[in-house]
């Protein structure tokens, strides 16, 4: 297949690429570069060992730009990662967050339409299960109240896809709702690169680990869980990356609308990653306990069963690979890109 990919130049979205080319397809990156950098495309040519990864420089709100891509190109699907993330920064500019996540899928929604390209698998995320009424999470489990903005368009955007493939059953969406990505690919060439100070918690355990900040912010140790801190699903980046190559099956077999849970079924609490860390790239991490963040919960983990079961997809990686690879991307680039 040939593959547009919003975003492709973020976190997720580069490490999606490496594992859509070993598969066998091709694809053309859409990416305004707002939070994210060319020379990640640069480096995933390299690890492929290819020329380039054909790349427009465009923002998906610009009806103009997307409608000469699809004018000159012919995709068979998107895969739809580009959005602004940060929960902390949507609670402080809703507006933007609104405007950007919901228009720019708005428009390309409309281009893929005009063009025939009725096949989308969707970047969302398990803030949209809000406090999960049942642990572990399975996709049955009720939507919840998101507890900010960031997961409101993920929620409200799931609804879009799946009132427009009711309305139009030639529409194949697949919705991916990911727990916690972190790690690296194992080559150390591409991994997170957030801009400012993190928001999410392995690039701020790997900045104090390189030296760019004194301490960890632990934020709440009075939680109901086994060691006081916040229990997550947190799942190797190159897993979730082979389940969006997973989740083309879906799409192939007009499956309509589908929705998987990407995580590995275990949680993980904050301390367990602090110091599993710690352990295997023997590093001490100072971290300092603070308050409760407003709107964490306490636990939230999946059951990742149904992608195993439909896609043939499990989560391959553990926590220590994860924390070995998220060092060795960020000693090997302390700057980022």
């Amino acid at each position: 297949m040939n593959i547009l990919v919003t975003g492709g130049a973020g976190f997720i979205g580069s490490h999606t690429l490496i594992e859509l080319y070993k598969a066998g397809h091709t694809a053309l990156v859409v990416d305004n570069l707002y939070n994210s950098k060319e020379e990640a495309l640069t480096r995933v040519a390299g690890i492929l060992d290819i020329d380039h990864i054909p790349f427009v420089k465009a923002d998906i709100r610009d009806r103009e730009a997307l409608e000469k891509v699809f004018s000159t190109n012919t995709f068979d699907a998107c895969i739809h990662f580009a959005g602004l993330k940060a929960v902390g920064e949507s609670v402080a500019k809703p507006l933007e967050y609104y405007e950007n996540n919901m228009n720019g899928t708005f428009v390309l929604l409309d281009v893929m339409r005009r063009h025939n390209c009725k096949n989308i698998i969707f970047s969302s995320s398990a803030t949209v299960y809000g406090d999960p009424a049942i642990i572990p999470i399975t996709e049955d489990c009720p939507k919840g109240q998101c507890t900010n903005p960031y997961g409101q368009t993920k929620s409200m955007l799931e609804q879009v896809m799946i009132d427009l493939q009711k309305a139009d059953t030639e529409w194949n969406v697949v919705l991916l709702r990911y727990f916690n990505p972190i790690g690296a690919h194992p080559s150390g060439r591409i991994g997170e690169n957030p801009n400012g100070i993190p928001n999410n918690l392995m690039p701020y355990i790997t900045q104090v680990a390189v030296g760019k900040r004194e301490s960890l912010g632990v934020f709440g140790n009075d939680y109901p869980t086994h060691d006081g801190t916040g229990v997550r699903d947190y799942i190797h980046v190159v897993d979730l990356a082979t389940a969006h190559v997973a989740a083309l099956q879906a799409i192939e077999r007009k499956q309509g609308l589908a929705v998987y849970n990407i995580g590995t079924g275990h949680g993980y609490s904050v301390l367990d990653v602090v110091n599993t860390f710690m352990k295997v790239n023997n590093l001490t991490i100072p971290y300092q306990i603070k308050p409760r963040r407003a709107g964490d919960i306490a636990t939230c983990y999946c059951n990742p069963a149904k992608a195993e079961k439909e896609l043939g997809w499990k989560a391959q990686y553990g926590l220590e690979e994860m924390c070995r690879d998220s060092w060795n991307w960020q000693r090997n680039n302390p700057n980022g890109y």
